[in-house]
Protein backbone atom coordinates (compact mmCIF):
# COMPACT_ATOMS: atom_id res chain seq x y z
CA UNK A 1 0.00 0.00 0.00
CA UNK A 2 1.06 3.37 -0.81
CA UNK A 3 1.41 6.22 1.52
CA UNK A 4 0.09 9.62 0.42
CA UNK A 5 2.45 12.39 0.30
CA UNK A 6 2.15 15.50 2.95
CA UNK A 7 -0.03 17.49 0.29
CA UNK A 8 -2.26 14.49 -0.13
CA UNK A 9 -3.00 14.20 3.19
CA UNK A 10 -3.21 17.60 3.71
CA UNK A 11 -6.28 17.89 0.83
CA UNK A 12 -7.62 15.00 2.24
CA UNK A 13 -7.82 16.80 6.15
CA UNK A 14 -10.06 20.12 4.76
CA UNK A 15 -12.67 17.08 4.16
CA UNK A 16 -12.51 15.76 8.12
CA UNK A 17 -14.38 17.71 10.60
CA UNK A 18 -12.67 16.11 13.35
CA UNK A 19 -9.35 15.05 12.33
CA UNK A 20 -5.62 16.45 12.50
CA UNK A 21 -2.19 15.25 11.32
CA UNK A 22 0.53 14.98 14.28
CA UNK A 23 3.38 13.23 14.12
CA UNK A 24 2.76 10.67 11.06
CA UNK A 25 -1.24 9.97 12.44
CA UNK A 26 -4.23 10.94 11.79
CA UNK A 27 -5.93 12.18 15.40
CA UNK A 28 -8.77 12.92 16.68
CA UNK A 29 -9.73 13.50 20.43
CA UNK A 30 -13.62 13.17 21.26
CA UNK A 31 -15.34 13.96 24.37
CA UNK A 32 -18.58 12.48 25.14
CA UNK A 33 -21.33 12.69 27.96
CA UNK A 34 -19.79 9.37 30.19
CA UNK A 35 -17.77 6.54 30.28
CA UNK A 36 -20.76 4.10 28.81
CA UNK A 37 -21.15 6.62 25.90
CA UNK A 38 -17.10 6.59 24.82
CA UNK A 39 -17.30 3.03 25.30
CA UNK A 40 -20.36 2.44 23.03
CA UNK A 41 -18.83 4.50 20.40
CA UNK A 42 -15.62 2.64 20.86
CA UNK A 43 -17.68 -0.54 19.87
CA UNK A 44 -19.03 0.67 17.05
CA UNK A 45 -16.16 2.24 16.05
CA UNK A 46 -14.28 -1.75 16.43
CA UNK A 47 -16.77 -3.57 13.89
CA UNK A 48 -16.07 -0.90 11.54
CA UNK A 49 -12.48 -1.18 11.60
CA UNK A 50 -12.86 -4.84 11.59
CA UNK A 51 -14.67 -4.69 9.09
CA UNK A 52 -12.02 -2.66 6.99
CA UNK A 53 -9.65 -4.53 8.21
CA UNK A 54 -7.80 -1.52 9.77
CA UNK A 55 -7.33 -1.13 13.74
CA UNK A 56 -6.94 2.33 15.43
CA UNK A 57 -4.29 2.92 18.50
CA UNK A 58 -6.64 4.62 20.88
CA UNK A 59 -6.89 5.57 24.53
CA UNK A 60 -9.61 5.59 26.23
CA UNK A 61 -10.09 7.43 29.23
CA UNK A 62 -13.44 8.28 31.29
CA UNK A 63 -15.72 10.22 28.50
CA UNK A 64 -12.58 10.82 26.06
CA UNK A 65 -11.70 8.66 23.12
CA UNK A 66 -8.08 9.60 21.80
CA UNK A 67 -7.75 7.46 17.93
CA UNK A 68 -4.45 7.33 16.32
CA UNK A 69 -4.42 6.20 12.75
CA UNK A 70 -1.66 5.06 10.56
CA UNK A 71 -0.93 2.30 8.25
CA UNK A 72 1.58 0.57 10.30
CA UNK A 73 2.45 -2.12 7.22
CA UNK A 74 3.28 0.99 4.96
CA UNK A 75 5.27 3.16 7.34
CA UNK A 76 2.97 5.79 6.99
CA UNK A 77 -0.51 7.00 6.26
CA UNK A 78 -2.09 5.77 3.67
CA UNK A 79 -5.78 5.95 1.95
CA UNK A 80 -6.75 3.30 4.15
CA UNK A 81 -6.83 5.30 7.11
CA UNK A 82 -8.19 8.04 5.45
CA UNK A 83 -11.25 6.05 4.52
CA UNK A 84 -11.16 4.47 8.42
CA UNK A 85 -11.33 7.93 9.59
CA UNK A 86 -14.34 9.10 7.33
CA UNK A 87 -16.52 6.19 8.28
CA UNK A 88 -15.91 7.09 11.79
CA UNK A 89 -16.99 10.30 11.43
CA UNK A 90 -19.77 9.05 9.91
CA UNK A 91 -20.74 7.22 13.12
CA UNK A 92 -20.18 10.34 15.31
CA UNK A 93 -22.48 12.34 13.41
CA UNK A 94 -24.75 9.88 13.46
Amino acid sequence: MKTLTEEQIKERLEKLEYWDLEEGFLVTSLDFKDFADAFAMMTRIAFEAEALQHHPEWSNVYNNLTIRLNTHDADGITEKDFKLATRIEEIIKG
